[in-house]
């Protein structure tokens, strides 16, 4: 198991949209990928929870943390080998394990914690609560979102995680995100 959660080395920088539930990461993600025509890593939780809500009619339970974990590290492995310059990743462990402790008592397995502290990233852009809400199967907490930003935010201040806070609409999000993207591609060349 340890080897399915460990992060391959890659030839590109990494990126993380990291923050609370509905909060733009996978429009953000969407668009960075098209703009450097590269490709983006997809959270991996939405399609395993969506198939177990659809299929038994059940919602996230801790022993499903693990499967999530081993999942996304299985796609972001993947897709880190098919660019060279900047993958987008729409989330990584570290959020799994907010996720964790955030539902389930502080808690998170040792093993998922574990891989979320060594993987490594570039880059996180932690996406602020400024957009409105959108329900669907899986999201549960629209008023809780100040409380989730702010364990987000504590986790990458804790584990000294490079990031940067977006905020405002789409447009300014993207182009904040471009022009700190832009200098790390600067940086590596």
């Amino acid at each position: 198991m340890e080897e399915q959660l460990k992060q391959q080395p890659a030839n590109c920088i990494k990126v993380v949209l990291f923050g609370p539930e509905s909060t733009g990461k996978t429009t953000l993600s969407r668009q960075l990928a098209r703009h450097y025509s590269s490709v983006w890593v997809p959270e991996y939780a939405r399609e395993y929870l969506q198939n177990k809500w659809n299929n038994e009619r059940k919602t996230c339970a801790p022993e499903d943390l693990l499967p999530i974990a081993v999942g996304q590290m299985a796609l972001e492995n993947r897709l880190a080998k098919k660019t060279n310059t900047v993958l987008i990743c729409d989330t990584d462990l570290l959020e799994t394990k907010v996720y964790s402790e955030a539902y389930y008592a502080e808690t998170c397995d040792p093993l998922l914690e574990e891989y979320a502290l060594k993987n490594t990233y570039d880059l996180y852009f932690l996406t602020y609560i400024d957009v409105p809400w959108e329900k669907d199967d899986l999201r549960d907490k629209p008023n809780e979102r100040e409380r989730m930003f702010k364990a987000f935010e504590r986790a990458l201040k804790t584990h000294n995680r490079p990031y940067v806070l977006l905020k405002g609409d789409k447009e300014s999000r993207l182009k904040t995100a471009v022009s700190h993207i832009d200098e790390l591609l600067k940086q590596n060349t």
